[in-house]
């Protein structure tokens, strides 16, 4: 979910349940209707004037003609993104998403896909942005491989929504000895692939003592990592702050795991817009800061509990 922050890093966090479709409520027109009342108290049949979403007009037209901004996501990342009982997609994102929504006057339509092709997916189109507790690094601004320094693509803008760390968590009552990441050496770490926590262990590796090698094994997605900790096939696992502290809390009724040390990388959640549609960029920044502006957002961070994750204003490319 490098030595950057937060779920899923260029190369892949690329952050942290099967997978769905969120209708985000689109800002529909508002429209006055039945009799109105004149300010004489005099009955009359005139309709109160429709009133657009606010900022409509600042987005692509293509998009408002669309009604839609399709969004890549890998939704399998409680409590940022995930299916409920029901099947609904869920979480953090797509609550930002659907308040960003009524601003717009669009519906924010979620696609499930792996971390690691969310980018790639937005260079070939398939996705209008890509939404899943992604963190914004210089690597992915540019478009370079964080593992070998290559230049891979030409990057993308982010506009920045929340803040979060990554954090070790291991089974409950068995820490292995683990408080920090030195401690990982001689030991087998599990990961979501293309994470920031892929990242930072690959370079802890490099760091090990000989005869002290650690073992990383990723993922496609941080559930299958989480099964494989569970079932004792690692020493500890590793995702963003909120997904690991929401796995402490509610796998298996909170008697699972546990987390170990703190939460270290710091580092800002964005939305990936492509490098050439500045304007949706920019109409999505001035939909966060609306929402931020009338309570909306924070009514959703607390929620989900992530009140220490929240921002006062958005911000684009925000990421080092």
């Amino acid at each position: 979910m490098t030595a950057s922050t937060t779920r899923r890093t260029t190369a892949a966090r690329s952050r942290l349940a099967a997978v769905g479709s969120i209708a985000v409520a689109g800002a529909l027109l508002l429209t006055g209707c039945g009799d109105q009342t004149d300010k004489a108290g005099n009955g009359s049949t005139e309709a109160a004037p429709q009133i657009a979403a606010p900022l409509a007009d600042r987005l692509p037209q293509n998009i408002r003609d669309k009604g839609v901004i399709k969004v890549g996501s890998d939704i399998a990342y409680a409590p940022v993104e995930f299916k409920d009982s029901s099947g609904k997609t869920v979480g953090i994102d797509p609550d930002i998403a659907e308040a960003m929504g009524k601003q717009l006057g669009v519906r924010f339509e979620f696609e499930n896909g792996t971390f690691d092709s969310l980018i790639t997916g937005l260079r070939s189109k398939r996705y209008d942005i890509a939404m899943s507790a992604m963190t914004d690094t210089k690597d992915r601004q540019e478009g370079i491989d964080s593992e070998t320094g290559k230049k891979v693509g030409e990057g993308v803008d982010f506009v920045d929504y929340f803040t979060a760390g990554v954090s070790i968590y291991t089974k409950k009552g068995d820490d292995q000895g683990i408080k920090t990441w030195k401690d990982l050496c001689g030991k087998k770490l599990v990961v979501q692939r293309g994470t920031v926590s892929e990242d930072l262990a690959k370079a802890e590796a490099k760091k090990c003592p000989k005869g002290k090698k650690l073992s990383i094994e990723a993922f496609d997605n941080d559930q299958q990592a989480q099964t494989r900790l569970r079932a004792g096939g690692a020493d500890a696992g590793s995702s963003d702050f909120p997904v690991a502290a929401y796995a402490v809390k509610t796998s298996g009724g909170g008697k699972d795991f546990q987390l170990v040390g703190e939460q270290v990388e710091a580092a800002p959640y964005g939305i990936a817009v492509a490098k050439d549609n500045t304007k949706l960029r920019d109409a999505l920044k001035a939909a966060l800061d609306a929402i931020i502006a009338n309570g909306e957002y924070d009514r959703i961070i607390a929620k989900w509990g992530v009140q220490a994750g929240a921002v006062k204003e958005a911000q684009i490319n925000g990421g080092k």
